[in-house]
């Protein structure tokens, strides 16, 4: 199923300011089927406390390190909705190790992320 949506996909490992980034500034969470911004730990905290997460700092600890409550978390979250690139796609016909814009990243998968936000 991975080699299908290979050419279709870009992954790779981003650092934690990024994630931060991404919370902060494109995060929502899914409170009784809704979609509300993060705007407070009053949020995160009525919904993820049993699971010993009260704040939005530690909902990015748990999604960059996919701590011990990665998936309470994930589940709390809404999709992340980001937009094309800022300077456009280099190609989305090549893989990325021949200068297209899919494939395996790894470090640089924050630079496509930092252009997105």
């Amino acid at each position: 199923m991975l080699r299908l949506v290979q050419p279709f996909v870009a992954w790779g490992y981003v650092d934690h300011a990024t994630v931060r980034a991404l919370v902060y500034k494109r995060g929502y969470a899914k409170i009784n089927g809704q979609r509300i911004p993060i705007v407070n730990n009053a949020d995160v905290a009525n919904s993820l406390e049993k699971h010993d997460v009260i704040c939005v700092e530690d909902v990015i600890n748990q999604l960059h390190t996919v701590g011990p409550k990665f998936k309470e978390v994930q589940q709390f979250l809404w999709p992340f909705k980001l937009r094309t690139p800022k300077g456009g796609y280099e190609s989305i016909k090549k893989h990325f190790i021949l200068g297209g814009s899919f494939g395996n990243r790894e470090e640089y998968m924050t630079d496509l992320v930092q252009r997105m936000l």
